[in-house]
């Protein structure tokens, strides 16, 4: 590593030198925020270990410098929200005990983008060791992880390469860690060929009143910071930095230093520990006189100084204490340094003997992973100032809040031109190949290549596994440590998002992500309670590029407020986690718009949790929603190398409506199968419901649009297979809530499909090309 500068002087440096500068030691600097630094925060010049923090702390990842005035139209509150996007996870309550006490879903929602393009395996599975620890640190144990994941086009080696090494990554760091993988989604796309999305939701449980909070408590002074986990390298230096910068292919071998090493295993133990120590507390009735969170950006630094500000303290930390494994790393190294599996807790003094023992003798970390322990490393500070020691050296004196703030941009932003027009497609000569293509394509055919990695049933929690519903399905609290009565609550998790219709609009690409995630978790038999987002967008600094982002943002924000919760009609739907992950491009270009969507929710009896398998012959098929000329971005036309320009535009002011009004006629028992309608459209839809049970459709859908737009436009929807008597409940029930709702067809006996008297097909033929799409694909 190169010799550093103690101190960086930019007041005499002309513009181009001050670039050249911040080049050289490569900070993730522009040169008027060198010149803010040193001229209005600082009032001097800053020292390399200030600039390398700032460079963090200040970056796209970190400060949302470019994003958070946006991001302010998102409601963050509600009747269920304990606890909104301010700390290191979200928590929302889903269950309450006979007493009144809530129990909650911790919901921590990262992406890991940029690592995962230049070393897959350990790119991707730190992100997950990330995400859980930030559920962790939230006192709460945890119980799932989901994953979901953006790849280049299917045909090109390097996909394989990467698409190999990001799902082993994930399962090679979650299974280790013995929890589930709920649910996911994945999508092929030539965008993604030079910049991968990994993004990644990581769910946990606790009891409202067991929330550890990631910040300093009040009467804090007097407190210290105890850094627990593996002792502090190189790996993952300047990783924030890294994460908020445009991927050079020049940079590939230097950038593969900002990725750090995971270490599954230690982190098991760790969490174990943490459960241990969470427990000791609460019974000493000190939850909430400690602070706790986990290194992630920034490591040291940013997790000490976000602990103080947060609490309305400063901080002063001393890197001789900072257990290290590599010898002569440089000061900002071991103050920076994003070195995995490792906690940071702040407590009064009184517990400083208690944690270190847990840590270094009860848990025996020191001889679990060489250099592992736990060591006070620094106390608060009441004037506010957050200050670094090295060797008798101050490194950094600053105000904290100057630090956590950052430097916001007003970014200008400009729409892009028109898409593509709509194609004139000639009717199909071939209904039965149409499908048969549809069902084998990449961005339709099963998922199992890659749920098949993961382990799903660990814990013992899973009711419904990923690959046979829209959603995942668990039992949060099935076991004794819970009380009886919130045992049978159940929760779906929905990941979704479609980047081809971003490409069309970004505006109305991110309506359906929310709606589709929504959807997803209504077929699956709940009711939605939160979202979760990561924005992953690409170059800011580029007025199309700022424009995508704020659309897809006003999108997000305009489906959250169409969607009322039930039994608070006055309540939307809240947004309680989610991160933003920026300049996702390459020479190659930049990625679509690609805000990526979670949707938790919950079922008051999990035994009520529904999967898409039909279940009976001579049942009734009903479609909700009518089809529209919607193909725009549909993988139909994707079929013909055609884009298209009319993507689904979902009608907000009815779309509560329709979820209520199914999520009500499966919760009353008169749905035996429920399935959304998206990619591939009703005729994919249909098929996949015949597949499990080899159970046949004979369907007609009516209206005036031509059979290939009314079988295979992706206008969204639901189809359920209802029992023959449930009929005329559930004709009133849709009649009563306004949702256009109509009986298409029937199962059958024969397992064949049947469509419209343009498609026959035997499911057995169906079947094969799903099951078998994505798989020779990947060979």
């Amino acid at each position: 590593m190169q010799q550093t500068p103690d101190v960086l002087d930019f007041s005499q440096l002309s513009r181009e030198a001050i670039e050249q500068t911040l080049r050289q030691y490569h900070l993730g600097l522009t040169v008027d925020e060198a010149l803010t630094i040193q001229n209005a925060l600082l009032k001097r010049p800053p020292t390399f270990a200030e600039c390398v923090l700032w460079s963090i702390q200040g970056s796209e990842h970190c400060s949302y410098k470019s994003s958070r005035k946006y991001l302010k139209q998102f409601v963050t509150d509600g009747p269920h929200v304990i606890l909104g996007p301010r700390e290191d996870a979200g928590i929302v309550a889903v269950a309450a005990d006979n007493l009144g006490v809530r129990y909650g879903v911790v919901v921590s929602h990262e992406s890991h983008n940029h690592p995962s393009q230049i070393v897959p395996y350990e790119g991707a599975a730190t992100g997950v060791g990330g995400n859980v620890r930030d559920v962790c640190c939230m006192g709460a144990e945890v119980i799932a992880v989901a994953d979901s994941l953006r790849f280049g086009d299917i045909h090109r080696p390097k996909t394989h390469w990467i698409h190999e090494g990001v799902v082993s990554g994930i399962a090679g760091y979650g299974n280790p860690l013995g929890i589930p993988n709920l649910a996911g989604d994945v999508y092929y796309d030539t965008a993604y060929n030079e910049n991968c999305l990994v993004t990644v939701v990581t769910l946990g449980v606790v009891r409202e009143d067991h929330v550890i909070h990631s910040y300093a408590p009040p009467d804090a002074d007097g407190y210290v910071f105890i850094l627990v986990g593996k002792p502090t390298d190189n790996s993952g230096f300047g990783g924030a930095a890294f994460a908020s910068a445009t991927l050079k292919e020049e940079h590939q071998e230097r950038n593969k230093g900002a990725v750090q090493e995971p270490n599954a295993f230690l982190q098991r133990h760790i969490l174990k520990a943490n459960y241990a120590l969470f427990k000791i507390l609460r019974e000493k009735g000190l939850i909430d006189k400690v602070g706790f969170k986990d290194l992630g950006a920034g490591g040291v630094a940013c997790a000490s100084v976000e602990l103080a500000e947060a609490g309305g303290y400063g901080a002063e930390v001393d890197l001789e204490q900072v257990p290290t494994g590599m010898p002569d790393l440089l000061p900002a190294v071991i103050l920076c340094s994003e070195t995995q599996e490792r906690f940071m807790w702040v407590v009064p003094e009184n517990l400083v003997e208690l944690i270190l023992g847990h840590y270094n003798e009860t848990f025996a970390l020191p001889q679990v992973s060489e250099g592992a322990r736990a060591a006070v490393i620094g106390k608060i500070r009441t004037d506010g100032l957050y200050v670094v020691k090295y060797h008798g050296r101050e490194l950094v004196r600053a105000q904290a809040h100057d630090v956590t703030k950052g430097i916001h941009y007003d970014r200008a932003h400009a729409a892009r031109p028109a898409a593509a027009a709509e194609p004139s497609l000639p009717a199909p000569e071939n209904f039965n190949d149409v499908l048969l293509r549809l069902l084998a394509h990449e961005n339709i055919a099963s998922r199992a290549p890659i749920y098949e990695t993961y382990d799903k049933q660990v814990q013992g929690r899973t009711v419904v596994e990923a690959g046979w519903a829209d959603a995942g399905v668990m039992a949060p609290f099935n076991d004794d440590r819970y009380p009886e009565e919130i045992r049978q609550v159940g929760i779906a998790l929905s990941l979704d998002q479609n980047p081809r219709y971003n490409k069309i609009d970004a505006y109305w690409g991110a309506v359906n992500a929310v709606v589709e995630s929504v959807r997803n978790i209504t077929a699956a038999g709940a009711t939605p309670l939160s979202l979760s987002d990561c924005l992953c967008f690409g170059n800011p600094e580029k007025p199309e590029q700022m424009n995508e982002f704020i659309e897809s943002v006003r999108g997000i924000a305009d489906a959250c407020q169409a969607v009322s919760l039930k039994d608070y009609p006055q309540a939307t739907l809240p947004i309680i986690s989610g991160n933003v992950s920026l300049y996702n491009e390459s020479s190659q270009g930049a990625i679509p718009p690609s805000p990526m969507i979670a949707c938790l929710g919950s079922l008051p009896d999990v035994s009520r949790a529904m999967t898409y398998d039909l279940k009976r012959t001579d049942s009734l098929l009903v479609m909700v929603g009518e089809r529209k000329d919607e193909c725009g971005g549909s993988v139909y036309y994707q079929l013909y190398n055609e884009l298209g320009s009319r993507v689904p535009k979902p009608d907000l002011k009815t779309f509560s409506d329709e979820i209520h009004a199914v999520h009500e006629a499966i919760q009353n028992g008169w749905v035996l199968a429920a399935h959304d309608i998206s990619e591939g459209g009703a005729a994919a839809a249909l098929a996949e419901m015949s597949f499990k049970n080899r159970i046949g459709v004979q369907i007609d859908i009516p209206g005036e649009l031509a059979a290939d737009k009314k079988l295979f436009a992706e206008t969204g929807g639901f189809i359920l297979e209802i029992p023959r008597d449930s009929q005329k409940d559930i004709r009133q029930l849709f009649e009563q809530r306004r949702v256009n709702a109509f009986i298409i067809g029937e199962t059958t006996k024969e397992p064949r499909l049947k469509m419209n008297a343009v498609i026959d097909l035997p499911v057995s033929a169906a079947r094969s090309a799903w099951e078998n799409g994505l798989r020779e694909r990947l060979l």
